[in-house]
């Protein structure tokens, strides 16, 4: 192959000059050799890239190269010099080791790129190239390698350097006192897990940057008013007032990033911080850590300092320092910001000076506040803003509830700012509210108290707003009137203020003590108001509140119910008939106690204490007593009649609730029956009983057998019945009962052969019983394969017999099939035996037994 000069510039020239001017190692690369060429050839083709070295020279862009390929060919030399004379061994050793340098440099470049591109995968051309040069590889190369090793190479994203929004510091200060790492999840809430914001915001799973915004301000609305809403305010002010929201938690991101970054931590220190501190997607994680990283070190100079002024809210020290420069100083970035900074403050100035002049402080409030969003450190601004009160509250009103007060006022009409309301007691503060509304649980008693109540807008407060004095003196508490069989007693709790207690029925004032009284002078069946108050110490004398009122009417002592019945309810299990004759006076209850009870027939006690030692019995009124759910398994049924407050004790019984099983089930296999139930809660044994025969079973024979097995003749009918049982006082109960009836069925056997020569082979069918019967319908089934047929329509039938007479022997020719395949029997219910006689299976079912498997299986 002729030596082609303009394929050796592009292919080797080109690419060692964009290497750093390091020629190729491998010297086939570098010589344009290989291993059929001759002595003569290697001379030759030496020769020809020589001279193509020495009209490179003439360029100046391949002057250094083919100066340094001049400089190392003297060391090639020799072999050169020995393969003209006809020996080329020793330049196949030099291009070996010239082929191992190559691989080495190759291997050297590998490392490189990977430890320049860690474990963010991701270089800047820049960088590649000079890896390349410093490795002695191409660009090409050094790309190829590069995708070999899955690094990108790509430029870094371009970073704001500025934020949004002017007042972006104060926003970031909010953020920090609510707790949350950045933006993004003051908008999106704790989802937003793989947020993307490098090519647009994006949030998986939500919408629009916009409806999400929307959301937050609703939540943070419903919150009550405190310290974090206020930072939630500044957040919510930053975000609406930014001309791009999804710019501004961009923004937001990228300053924490570049913090992070300026502490030197490892790529995977920077991405688990990105990932799940900044909620980053993965890879807007890496692009963002590799272009911030791109960012160099820390920049200095007059736009450094008026943009970390300007992030910091100090619009006004910014214009002083923009101003305080040499005019030279203020190009490029410098003069954009400076440029800013000013209209920002000539804007906010014309703001102050409107707030000045203006007569509705409301208009006035809402220019200054727009100023200090444009300048937050403007002279004077704030001092004014202080003095810019919102309207009073209106209309306060203290009304006394129970122990304590409550107080409502119309809200102050002003419609500008933030109003909250501070609340004083007796010129003390009580509570800050936004509500028009609160209520003092704990003023103090029989004092004057005075509430006034001041409406606040930041630090401008109104004139307060002043409710008529009121005196808190609480009425007696747990008041407790209890009427018995001619006397009615009370009591209750004194208020430690009050001096004591008054008690008047129909207006007629009574003796009481200290915590209670007794009146003996009342009449049963006769109704008597009663008032509870108490009496307090006042500058003018004793001051009596308005009590409490109840209506007591005395009755005689209930008479009890000694005989009661009671029985299940048919229509309603788990439900029983209370029936006894209705006591004169009073109303009858029945209750539940674990044993006999303690107290004998015809004791009268207090509701209360009855409550306490018994269980009350869910009771429906029916025409001729009650319907009751006792629920429990064992317990006594007291029956007990109620009359206001007082109960008498009557007759009792004993109860046992058994619940019954259910789903029973009951399934023949030959002469055994299975019988399964779901076990009924709490019941200790059930009795099984059939056809005569009874049994006890518990819960650990149940399950290790796996339900109850019953031996039964086949052909016999068996009735299962199965029923709750339980020891009472030594004494077997039982409960409700569920049965289950399965008919008999006729055992029938068959056995399947094929017998005769090979050319005339028949199936014969042998079917057989204990005792004779006449089957309705006998079928012989084929099916082709290996899976036996399920039913007489699975398969091919080969033949069919009707009313057959038992014991038979039938002969079927042989079929002409491919094996393997099945034939089996299929037979339906039993009729009248040979001799026109009612057989033992008639009416029944048909128990087929198959032969064995080898019978039924051909081939």
């Amino acid at each position: 192959m002729a030596f082609d000069e303009q394929r050796y510039t592009r292919e080797v020239l080109e690419p060692a000059r964009e290497a750093g001017g390091v020629p190729p190692e491998d010297l086939r690369v570098r010589y344009q050799l290989h291993e059929t060429m001759t002595a003569a050839d290697v001379t030759d083709t030496v020769k020809l890239v020589r001279q193509s070295w020495r009209r490179a020279r003439g360029m100046l862009k391949y002057k250094r190269l083919a100066d340094r390929l001049e400089a190392d060919h003297a060391r090639f030399a020799p072999m050169f010099t020995a393969a003209a004379e006809g020996d080329l061994d020793p330049l196949r050793a030099a291009l070996g080791d010239s082929e191992l340098r190559a691989t080495r440099r190759l291997d050297d470049a590998r490392g490189r790129l990977d430890d320049a591109a860690g474990r963010l995968r991701m270089l800047s051309p820049a960088l590649l190239a000079t890896i390349a040069r410093s490795s002695g590889v191409s660009q090409e190369e050094a790309a190829g390698l590069a995708a070999e090793r899955s690094i990108e190479v790509r430029d870094p994203d371009p970073l704001p350097e500025t934020a949004p929004y002017p007042g972006y510091g104060k926003a970031r200060e909010a953020l920090d006192t609510l707790g949350l790492a950045h933006l993004g999840r003051f908008v999106f809430g704790d989802g937003c897990a793989g947020m993307r914001v490098l090519d647009g915001l994006e949030v998986p799973g939500a919408g629009p940057v916009e409806e999400a915004l929307r959301e937050a301000e609703r939540q943070w609305a419903t919150r009550t008013r405190g310290p974090w809403t206020i930072s939630a305010d500044t957040v919510l002010a930053a975000l609406r007032n930014s001309p791009d929201t999804g710019t501004l938690i961009r923004y937001d991101i990228v300053s924490r990033l570049r913090e992070r970054v300026r502490e030197h931590p490892y790529d995977d220190t920077l991405l688990r911080h990105a990932t799940t501190e900044l909620d980053l997607h993965p890879a807007d994680a890496r692009r963002l850590i590799f272009a911030v990283r791109g960012e160099g070190g820390v920049a200095t100079g007059p736009s450094v300092r008026l943009r970390e002024l300007v992030d910091a809210g100090e619009i006004h020290a910014a214009a002083d320092f923009a101003g305080a420069l040499a005019p030279g100083a203020l190009t490029g970035d410098a003069a954009e910001l400076a440029t800013e900074v000013q209209a920002r403050l000539a804007r906010a100035v014309q703001l102050r000076d409107r707030a000045r002049a203006a007569l509705d402080p409301d208009d006035a409030w809402l220019a200054l506040r727009d100023a200090l969003q444009r300048v937050p450190d403007l002279p004077g601004a704030a001092e004014l803003l202080a003095r810019l009160a919102p309207l009073p509250a209106r209309a306060l009103r203290a009304n006394l509830q129970g122990e304590g007060a409550g107080l409502v006022w119309q809200p102050s009409p002003s419609r500008a700012g933030r109003i909250v309301y501070d609340v004083y007691r007796n010129g003390e503060p009580l509570a800050t509210t936004e509500q028009p509304s609160l209520r003092d649980e704990r003023p103090p008693v029989n004092t004057p108290i005075t509430y006034t109540v001041v409406a606040r807008r930041e630090a401008a407060v109104s004139m307060p707003a002043a409710a008529a004095p009121v005196v808190v003196r609480p009425e007696p508490g747990d008041i407790r009137l209890t009427a018995g069989d001619g006397v009615v007693s009370g009591r209750w709790s004194r208020p430690a203020e009050a001096a004591r207690v008054v008690v008047t029925r129909d207006g007629r004032a009574l003796a009481s003590g200290d915590t209670g009284f007794r009146d003996s002078a009342v009449v049963n069946g006769t109704s008597y108001s009663y008032v509870v108050a108490a009496a307090y110490s006042g500058p003018d004398g004793e001051v009596i509140t308005p009590g409490v009122r109840r209506t007591m009417t005395p009755q005689g002592r209930p008479r009890p119910v000694t005989d009661f019945t009671l029985h299940p309810d048919p229509s309603a299990p788990g439900t029983f008939l209370v029936r006894y004759d209705e006591p004169p006076s009073g109303v009858l209850e029945i209750v539940a106690l674990d044993g006999t009870p303690p107290w004998p027939v015809g004791t009268t006690l207090s509701l209360d204490e009855l409550r306490a030692a018994t269980r009350a019995i869910p009771a429906i009124p029916t025409r001729d007593g009650q319907a009751i759910r006792p629920g429990a398994n064992h317990g006594v049924l007291l029956a007990v009649t109620v009359a206001d407050d007082l109960a008498t004790i009557g007759g009792h019984l004993d109860h046992v609730n058994l619940a019954p099983p259910t789903r029973l089930t009951a399934q023949r296999r030959g002469v055994t029956v299975y019988v399964g139930f779901d076990w009924p809660p709490d019941v200790p044994e059930v009795e099984m009983r059939w056809n005569g025969r009874s049994m006890i079973v518990n819960p650990a024979a149940y399950r290790a057998q796996g339900g109850v097995r019953l031996d039964v003749s086949e052909g016999e009918p068996v009735t299962v019945e199965v029923a709750p049982t339980s020891l009472v006082h030594g004494e077997r109960v039982r409960g409700a009962a569920v049965s289950l009836r399965l008919d008999g069925h006729v055992p029938v056997r068959y056995d399947l052969s094929q017998q005769g020569p090979a050319w005339r082979r028949s199936v014969v069918v042998e079917v057989t019983a204990d005792r004779p019967v006449r089957l309705s319908r006998l079928s012989l089934v084929l099916k082709p394969g290996h899976v036996q047929p399920k039913s007489a329509d699975d398969g091919v039938l080969l033949d069919h017999w009707t009313d057959l007479d038992l014991p038979a022997r039938l002969t079927v020719p042989a079929p002409r099939q491919a094996r393997p395949y099945w034939l089996r029997c299929f037979a339906e219910g039993a009729s009248e035996d040979a001799r026109g006689a009612a057989g033992p299976g008639t009416g029944g079912d048909v128990a087929l037994i198959d032969p064995p498997v080898r019978r039924m299986k051909v081939g």
